[in-house]
């Protein structure tokens, strides 16, 4: 899925069936449901998973449990806004 097309899906009450859950998490923090986003990263133990179990805690306000999974996926904490790092993830993940 393309980046364009996954930003025109968050128009709908539910994600699409064929994304991964990766996206999934994604998409349901986008439509502001944070514990859904965060329950289906949980589930999910690699680096893509870090990163975003990061950005929630991060946009969540948890600095240090953020800290530590950047740690995990490898990454630092961005010095940018956590719009633009939705933004910088979801675009990693469509470009494949």
């Amino acid at each position: 899925m393309k980046y364009e097309q996954f930003r025109e899906s968050l128009s709908s009450n539910k994600p699409p069936d064929n994304i991964t859950v990766y996206l999934r998490a994604l998409w349901f923090d986008a439509k502001d449901d944070w514990e859904k986003a965060h329950t289906i990263i949980q589930e999910t133990e690699d680096m893509n998973a870090a990163w975003i179990h990061a950005y929630l805690h991060r946009k969540e306000g948890d600095t240090g449990n953020a800290d530590y999974w950047y740690h995990r996926a490898g990454k630092k904490r961005p010095g940018i806004t956590v719009e633009q790092e939705w933004e910088t993830i979801v675009t990693a993940l469509t470009h494949h």
